[in-house]
């Protein structure tokens, strides 16, 4: 049996470098945001690269459930999830059965990280609002707070925070997660040419230099919308 573990995060949020992390451990099996695909056939996003991502990914919402919950081919199955591919009218009662943590980070240094690479913003993109109901329905599940880890404790101490993560998910911490090869790595959806660019580049968690102050007003207003439910699971956050 395996460990399945679903990291629910919105873009720009350091998610990717997180799943490197899990995934340079030799007993972790990583995949990449499962449901994007499916997110751009059945809610129309324009998307970089849109048609490739259909092309190349499952998008049956009952067949990814179905990878999601099984058993995988080694002992931790690390499933980096966008909160915002979980659409409405779609059962998410299976989510329970996962092994759930929840990567946050402020909106202002999301959008400033998002405005880099695209333009067509709002607050749906960001998955700030999906993110608390999925965090709310995890812990009514469980009757207690699932485990939310910030973006900036990562960054500013790697081995600290992961180890407190490991824990709270009841897995052994690894070294190896503390650094990765540099360039493409095999389980990247088929999108990271567009995305990935940065994260290619590193090793290890290091910290970024995104200054939020820069945002301009429609950003800003989106910041200011955000901002409830990110301090919601902040609230919670390990430390």
């Amino acid at each position: 049996m395996s460990t399945n573990i679903a990291m629910w995060s919105g873009p720009r949020n350091i998610s990717t470098a997180m799943m490197y992390s899990f995934g340079n451990r030799a007993d972790c099996l990583a995949w990449d945001e499962p449901f994007y695909g499916f997110s751009l056939v059945h809610h129309g996003n324009d998307h970089p690269m849109r048609q490739e991502i259909i092309a190349a990914n499952d998008t049956s919402w009952d067949s990814l459930v179905a990878k999601c919950t099984n058993p995988a081919s080694k002992p931790l199955f690390y499933q980096k999830h966008m909160t915002h591919h979980m659409l409405p009218g779609f059962d998410r009662t299976w989510i329970k059965g996962l092994a759930n943590a929840f990567l946050i980070r402020s909106p202002e240094r999301v959008l400033a990280s998002y405005a880099r690479k695209w333009s067509d913003i709002d607050l749906r993109a960001i998955g700030f609002v999906e993110q608390a109901e999925i965090f709310g329905m995890v812990a009514d599940a469980e009757g207690k707070a699932p485990p939310v880890i910030d973006a900036e404790d990562v960054l500013a101490d790697p081995r600290k925070a992961l180890t407190a993560l490991c824990a709270r998910l009841g897995i052994s911490f690894d070294e190896a997660m503390l650094s990765w090869p540099v360039g493409p790595k095999p389980f990247d959806g088929v999108w990271a040419p567009h995305w990935y660019e940065a994260v290619w580049r590193s090793t290890g968690f290091r910290a970024q230099t995104i200054d939020p102050a820069t945002l301009p007003a429609p950003l800003a207003r989106i910041a200011e919308q955000a901002t409830p439910y990110y301090q919601k699971l902040r609230a919670f956050r390990l430390s």
